[in-house]
Order: structure tokens, then sequence, then C-alpha cells
């Protein structure tokens, strides 16, 4: 296996290994979103399906109260309200904030945030009207692809990429670096032969073609291209002029340079961010340098927590509370369906004379009607039956598990508007503030991402 096929190899297993983190986030989007039914149990007989059928099998109607979507826009707005009330000092940045709508991406990147515990934006240089410019865009998580990281900062990470669907045109912009002849053999690889190579290269390679589907493959009628940065090293030798104190690195070819009187000469091993750009095929479309002046990748990331490498998103420590409502709002349901609601007893051998079962119900709904019964059978007499049966203790767990989900979520009622008629304002405005504290880690950690994000704009 060459070089550049290891590379894409070790691409393709650093997705894989991020399968799990995919498949959580899917799972907090679907309850954000109100798909709250689609977690799998074993039914009665022993398969495995949805809380939706098993809820469906037993005759109740799975209903859903959708507390998540709330707390997530509770806290983007409360970002956008003190976070981005302010434009950046800095009149490069500012112009960058204002042509990327940063403001935009970046409140999209926080409800990302939320819901899968990491956000990444990638920063690339692109002609728009003519000018040389700077384009900030949010990546799709189930796209991006890094190796195993546990820095919260980020800096073991030694490989990083992304997996792009693009149009012919697209790819053809980003990797033929204007030469017609590359252009046409780029195009040539993505002719109709393209699925049988794809499928015949990445079974040479041990690629499972089962699982690993959605790494090789794009929509229809888009091109699959894939991108890897690697940290790479290489022999270099730092020479310091003492005359004019300049340090210089230049390359070593094996060498050792003779050098000037007022020069010292070191050999070092140096790193630097390398970017190759595949088909799914295997073939090597475009290769190179970092080419601005940070010398990093194109990417910008951040996990939440990272402990011991792990992510746990703000959605996760919620999704039990939301579904202990929604059980118990299903409950209370089926029982208000299936209790008594004004039955009505009547003896048969207490009907009146000349009347019929439909004259009794007609007399009995009416507003003022006369129902007469014989009493001459002792007890034998009508009776209605209204039935409590929501009485239960289904209401008190209710309110119990709303007030666990605004502890454990920290988004309390005075974080979101709600006013205590019985508080004084100083009072309110307190329990605002502590709310906030509750939320301070999140903020200031997607802002790192942000500050790290603006660090690299300035230096494009």
């Amino acid at each position: 296996m060459d070089k550049n096929t290891a590379v894409l190899h070790a691409a393709y297993a650093a997705w894989m290994a991020g399968a799990q983190l995919r498949q959580q986030r899917q799972r907090n989007k679907r309850f954000t979103y109100g798909d709250q039914w689609g977690d799998t149990t074993l039914g009665t007989d022993g398969r495995t399906i949805t809380e939706r059928e098993r809820f469906t099998d037993n005759g109740q109607a799975p209903l859903t109260n959708n507390l998540l979507r709330g707390l997530v826009k509770t806290i983007v707005g409360r970002f956008r309200n003190e976070h981005l009330q302010t434009p950046p000092a800095d009149e490069k940045l500012r112009a960058a904030a204002t042509f990327n709508q940063l403001d935009e991406l970046d409140s999209r990147a926080l409800e990302e945030f939320l819901i899968a515990g990491c956000c990444v934006q990638r920063i690339d240089h692109d002609m728009v009207q003519g000018r040389d410019t700077a384009l900030v865009r949010n990546v799709n998580l189930n796209h991006f692809f890094i190796n195993s990281t546990r820095d919260t900062r980020g800096w073991d990470c030694e490989l990083v990429g992304q997996c792009h669907d693009l149009t012919l045109p697209q790819l053809l912009h980003l990797v033929a670096a204007g030469s017609r002849r590359k252009a046409a053999w780029v195009r040539s690889l993505y002719c109709e032969q393209a699925a049988e190579r794809t499928t015949h290269f990445i079974t040479s390679i041990g690629s499972d073609t089962a699982t690993g589907t959605d790494f090789w493959r794009a929509r229809d009628g888009r091109c699959r291209a894939i991108e890897v940065w690697t940290l790479e090293s290489h022999e270099v030798m730092w020479c310091h002029n003492r005359k004019t104190a300049q340090l210089t690195m230049t390359p070593y070819n094996g060498r050792r340079p003779k050098a000037a009187p007022d020069v010292t000469m070191r050999w070092d091993i140096a790193t630097t961010w390398h970017c190759r750009w595949f088909s799914p095929m295997g073939d090597l479309l475009v290769e190179y340098d970092s080419p601005w002046p940070h010398h990093q990748h194109a990417f910008v990331f951040k996990f939440y927590p990272l402990t011991d490498g792990e992510v746990h998103s703000f959605i996760e420590d919620t999704i039990d509370q939301q579904k202990y409502v929604n059980r118990l709002i299903s409950l209370v349901e089926s029982i208000m369906m299936n209790s008594a609601k004004g039955v009505l007893l009547y003896p048969e051998n207490a009907l009146p004379d000349g009347y019929t079962w439909e004259d009794v119900r007609s007399a009995w709904s009416s507003t003022g009607g006369i129902l007469p019964y014989n009493p001459q059978y002792g007890d034998a007499r009508p009776e209605q039956i209204a039935c409590n049966g929501t009485n239960i203790g289904a209401y008190d767990m209710i309110s119990l598990q709303l007030r666990l989900l605004n502890e454990v979520s920290g988004v309390s009622g005075a974080l979101q508007g709600k006013s205590d008629n019985s508080s004084s304002a100083t009072v309110y405005e307190m329990q605002a503030h502590n709310a906030a504290v509750a939320l301070t880690d999140i903020f200031d950690t997607f802002n790192a991402f942000r500050n790290a994000r603006n660090t690299l704009l300035l230096n494009h």
C-alpha cells in the first residue's frame, strides 16, 4: 500500500471511528425536533420494535409534548442577545463577519453544539466578485472525520478532513488548478465506470462495503471527493544570521550546507499540514501544503466536554426527562379515554311503561328533562357514574419531571422570561442571573471555538 492509499485508508478508519458519535447525534436531533418515540425496545414476542410501535400495539396513542426544542431556542436566543450585539473591533474581522453573516452561522453552529456536543467550521479562500475572499462555512458532522483526540483544544489533531458531494463543475474548479488537461483527466475519472471502480477499490483495501458506504458514495448526481489533511514531518535546517538577526528555515536535502561566518545552522524536524483530495476510486486529485500564513488546516472544531475523548451534549442530559413526560401524558390520555364519563345505570325493571331506551337517553340528556321511574321495585333506580380515573398521581409526576428538566438543563423559568408573581423585581433578576450561570460553561466553551475561528480569519 503506497503512502497516498495509506492516508486515504487512515481517513476511512477515522470516519468509521466516529460512527457512534454520528448515531448519538442523530438520536439527539430526533428528540430535539419532535421525533421522540423512535428508540428501540423489546416487544412481548421478543422482537425489536420502536417505542411508538409498542404503544400503538397496546392500543395507546403515543403523544409528544416537545420541551427540548424550547430549551435550545432559549439558549440560542440568550446567546444572540448577550454575545452577538457588539461587532468585532478589528476592521478586517468586522468585514469578514459581515460578508459571511457570522452571526447567523454561529447561531446555527451553537444549535448543533447543543444537540451533538460538537461543532465544526472551515475557512477557505475563493474568488468572489473578482476578490480573493475568506469564506466561512459550517460543516455537516455526517461528512466530517478526525483522528481520536483527547485534548480539548484540539492540539493532538494529526488527521482531519471532510467528504464532499459536489457537482462536476464545482469539483473541477477546486482541483483542476486552471489546467484544461487536468480537468479533462478528472472528468474522465467520474465516468460511467466510476461506481464499478469504487467498489473494486474499497474492496481491495479491506473497507466494509456494508457499513462504510456513506464514506465512499455521494448522493445521486453528485461527485464524491474526499479531502484529507495530515500533519507530516520533514527534515529542515534552521539558519540564524547573527549579523542581521534573521532566522530562516530551509528543507534539508541530505547535505549540510556550508555556513557563512555569521550564520549558525541547526538540523531539526518540522511539521507541516498537508492536504490531499481523493476520488472514491483512490485517485489523488490534488495535493498541497497549507497555503495560508497560519500554516494550519482549514477546519475549526470544538468537542464538549471531551472527557476521556467522549462527547456528551446538552440535549443528551435532558432526553430521559422528556421521555418520562411523554409517557405520563400518554398514560393520562389513555386513562381518560377508557374511564367512565357520565355513564347512566338504569335498571331494566324500572323502565316506565310506554318508554323506550331512546326516550330515556333523550330525557336524561335534555335540560330540565323529566324521566319517571317506578319505585315499586325497591332500590332499583337510575344512577349516574362519573369516574375521576385520572387522579392517580400522574399530574404530580408530570410536574416533578418538568422541574427535573429545568434543573438538569439549567434553563429555568427565569431564564425563559417567565415571571414569578410572588417575587420582587430584585429577586427575579437574581433568579435570572443564577440561571445564566448554569450555562456559562457552554457559552464560554463555544466562544473559545469562535475565538479560534477569528484568529484564523485574521491570519488568512
